[in-house]
């Protein structure tokens, strides 16, 4: 993708990125090596922790507000139970109605209809992306359901350059989604850290371990990714009769030990997910609340 694809959409002309943790950090790295212009971003964060150079960093809202003409897209990291107090105080730092970005959020759990009620007037879309967007290599799950058709170009070409995209019609499966691919790498990480150990607990040289480790699940998930084959054929394929992998795969399995791990290990994900969503929302719902009488007035 060449960086003339993002510098041709008005929408990507001025982002601001609030909130710049790991995972916007990550993308927005990733857009940047693809020729998104470093003075087209804006970070705003008082201490961005994955802030890649050339970025331009403001502290606040108004502050940015104050420094840089308003953002055509705001890319919304924050933690969810920010949302609430960096809601309003983001509305209040936008320019008016007939200028406004559009506001793509990748807040786990958080609504769009309550990110709507934050910010009145934006259009809103959700993604929910994973770590390997750093290298292309992520998958992204979007719901935009009333984004209009050029401003989804923009989204579109944004989330091609992390990976594939997933779309979603049904707003409601996003605590899954985050528990399986946004939480997954995390997940897959310990595995490999429990490979290494599992070998030094064999005899092996902890530096040996962890190479043996890691290029094992690096060769084996390339060689998914590039196979017709499903992971249940693939898995086969390696398992020779009453041989070493079949009396490994036979404590993996026992009693179906690993599927009801995984199963627990995402629903346990997942309901955190719809825990921070609730916090969040009550939060947000309490704050409208207060504002009702000076509408009122």
């Amino acid at each position: 993708m060449a960086g003339s694809s993002f510098e041709s959409h008005a929408r990507l002309a001025r982002i601001w990125v609030v909130g710049c943790g790991q995972m916007a950090g990550a993308l927005l790295a990733r857009w940047l090596e693809l020729g998104l212009p470093p003075a087209s971003v804006l970070a705003v964060d008082p201490a961005p922790r994955a802030l890649p150079e050339g970025v331009a960093c403001v502290a606040t809202p108004a502050e940015a507000a104050a420094t840089a003409p308003g953002p055509t897209l705001v890319v919304l990291g924050v933690k969810p139970q920010l949302v609430a107090e960096v809601g309003p105080a983001l509305a209040a730092a936008l320019p008016p109605h007939d200028a406004r970005p559009v506001l793509l959020s990748m807040l786990a759990g958080v609504r769009v209809q309550t990110l709507a009620g934050l910010m009145p007037g934006l259009p809103v879309a959700r993604i929910m992306p994973n770590l390997a967007a750093r290298v292309g290599a992520g998958v992204t799950a979007l719901y935009a359901p009333a984004i209009a058709a050029e401003d989804r170009t923009a989204l579109d070409l944004l989330l091609a350059a992390a990976g594939e995209t997933v779309v979603l019609e049904e707003e409601s499966r996003f605590d899954a989604v985050t528990a399986l691919s946004g939480s997954g790498p995390a997940f897959l990480y310990r595995f490999v850290e429990a490979l290494a150990g599992a070998g030094e607990a064999a005899g092996l040289e902890p530096a040996m371990a962890q190479t043996l480790a890691r290029r094992t699940v690096e060769g084996a998930a390339a060689l998914l990714a590039r196979s017709p084959h499903s992971p249940a054929e693939l898995r086969q394929q390696v398992t020779s009769p009453h041989g070493t992998t079949e009396a490994g795969l036979d404590v993996l399995d026992g009693a179906g030990a690993l599927s009801a791990l995984m199963r627990a290990t995402v629903r346990a994900a997942a309901e955190r997910a719809r825990a921070l969503a609730a916090a969040a929302e009550a939060e947000v719902e309490e704050r409208l609340l207060a504002r009702e009488p000076a509408r009122a007035g």
